[in-house]
């Protein structure tokens, strides 16, 4: 049995049992080496189900050699061909959509419908990869200087990696391997170890698409495997979407031996509600915003400036909506909100909510009382009156809290936005047009939403923030995509009507 597609009865056996290992993915083929191995959770059971592969230097190494073999020839094939097989795989991926989700869900612990939208978001960039030969055209400038043509070209990097984060298994994937590969590239991807089988499946589904041997890789494991990546000679470029400690050290371990690198790190996303907006239907967008995937997103609202008359309002709408919402296992009906990934990272989200506390914010809705025993599980949690020192305020959370923050008027809330080292993405809420537009204009955030609170671009537009949100210059999916995992290369040529002239000892002109 393929690993990741185990059903809900083998999920639910006793831990004695021997459980399915999920394994590495080198050239084609799964394969379960000896080793270190990890253990996989149900977030809804809290229950291990499965186990993963740790890889070492040499996993990664024989994937790397891998990737390197199938290189020349993958890069030769013409971007019509390589866009051919990536229609097969966008096919395929619409048919195992929800079976991705479900993963998605036993493994993370969203809801199936958030799963499924997440699962949506990654096919749409499979979408805008299968337009690369229009997107690999270079430029061409005729007689740009006597009898003297240029042109570039838009050439592959090599052997790319992709390292991704627990909480979008198959969304943040496709944003970096199908776009990878589409330009001539092979990769290899380091999934969480946390949430490893739905890369396993999307490597299964890509070879069904016709997609040769090596041109894509997936190794599991932890720091050991992320090392290994980091710093092996024949990796040329790595992505990584994921925490800003780690976004650092990757973007300085890379530079140092000169890999390409795109390192997207935390948030501390903001939303700003002016007096004028309809604060029923702001209440609405931000409780989903800050609470969907029980806030285990970087684009999550975590922190609400109200400005002025908009504060007491706003609060008590969504004390009432926070309240109202249903937590739950990800697959039951009804359900909005599931358990946190792991009961470590339950109890970290729970240490943020006593220590608001301890710091004088007010807790408004206490989500401590949502923890259960029979899975990762914490209530939502809303905090009013909170202050810029306050560490529920400087740190991302990464949980389903929401803080409250009062400002008197709009400046005086840009400021504290730009403030901010974090500048993933940023939201206003108004009717006033000359509000929003000068908020976009002034913020100094990399995504802005205007009554939009979770402003993810489309797949042909490019996701990224400023500042401590990304390390490195280009974002990911999107043209940058391809600028990033392509490089250009300008040719002069010239044709002369008459004979070879004789060498020239002078510095060359275009005259």
């Amino acid at each position: 049995m393929i690993v990741g597609l185990s059903s809900r009865s083998q999920m639910n056996k006793p831990a004695e049992l021997k459980l399915d290992s999920v394994p590495v993915w080198i050239n084609g083929k799964p394969v379960t080496p000896a080793g270190r191995h990890g253990d996989v959770f149900n977030p809804a059971l809290g229950q291990v189900t499965k186990r993963v592969v740790y890889a070492d230097a040499g996993i990664v190494d024989a994937a790397v050699k891998a990737a390197a073999a199938a290189f020349p020839a993958w890069r030769d094939t013409p971007p019509l061909r390589r866009a051919r097989i990536l229609q097969k795989f966008l096919q395929l991926l619409q048919r195992e959509q929800k079976a991705l989700a479900r993963i998605v869900t036993e493994e993370h612990g969203k809801t199936l419908p958030d799963a499924m939208g997440s699962v949506q978001r990654g096919i749409e960039v499979v979408e805008f990869a299968c337009g690369i030969p229009h997107l690999l055209k270079g430029e061409f400038g005729e007689n740009a200087g006597t009898q003297i043509d240029t042109h570039t070209l838009r050439q592959p990097v090599g052997v790319c990696a992709g390292i991704t984060p627990f909480n979008f298994p198959v969304m943040v994937p496709l944003w970096m391997f199908p776009m990878a590969i589409a330009c001539g590239n092979t990769f290899i991807l380091k999934p969480s170890e946390k949430v490893p089988s739905a890369s396993i499946r999307m490597a299964q589904l890509f070879q069904e698409a016709g997609l040769p041997d090596g041109v894509l890789n997936v190794v599991q494991g932890d720091k050991v495997a992320v090392d290994a990546i980091l710093n092996h000679p024949g990796i040329h470029a790595v992505s990584f979407v994921g925490s800003t400690p780690i976004a650092k050290y990757i973007y300085e371990t890379c530079a140092k031996s000169g890999k390409r690198v795109q390192a997207l790190g935390g948030a501390k996303n903001h939303a700003v509600v002016l007096p004028d907006a309809d604060l029923e239907f702001a209440a609405d967008a931000l409780v989903g915003a800050a609470y969907g995937s029980a806030g285990e997103r970087c684009m999550a609202i975590s922190a609400v400036v109200a400005v002025g008359a908009a504060g007491d309002p706003l609060v008590k709408l969504l004390a009432q909506k926070a309240r109202a919402i249903k937590v739950g296992a990800g697959d039951a009906e009804g359900v909005e909100m599931g358990p946190l990934v792991t009961g470590q990272h339950r109890d970290k989200v729970a240490g943020y909510i006593e220590a608001g506390i301890k710091e004088g914010a007010k807790l408004v809705v206490d989500g401590r009382p949502g923890a259960r025993q029979d899975g990762f599980y914490l209530g939502t949690s809303l905090f009013d009156q909170v202050k810029p020192q306050m560490s529920i305020y400087r740190d991302e959370i990464f949980g389903p809290v929401l803080v409250v923050l009062r400002a008197e008027t709009m400046e005086e809330a840009i400021a504290l936005v730009n403030k901010n080292p974090y500048a993933n993405g940023t939201a206003i809420f108004t009717e006033s047009g000359g509000a929003a537009r000068r908020f976009a204009a002034e913020i100094q955030v990399g995504m802005v939403g205007v009554n939009v609170p979770i402003p993810v671009p489309v797949a042909y537009f490019s996701f990224g923030g400023w500042k401590n949100s990304l390390f490195g210059d280009l974002h990911v999916h999107g043209t940058e995509s391809v600028k990033f995992y392509t490089r250009t290369k300008v040719v002069t040529s010239r044709w002369p009507h008459q004979d070879t002239p004789a060498p020239g000892f002078h510095m060359p002109t275009l005259g």
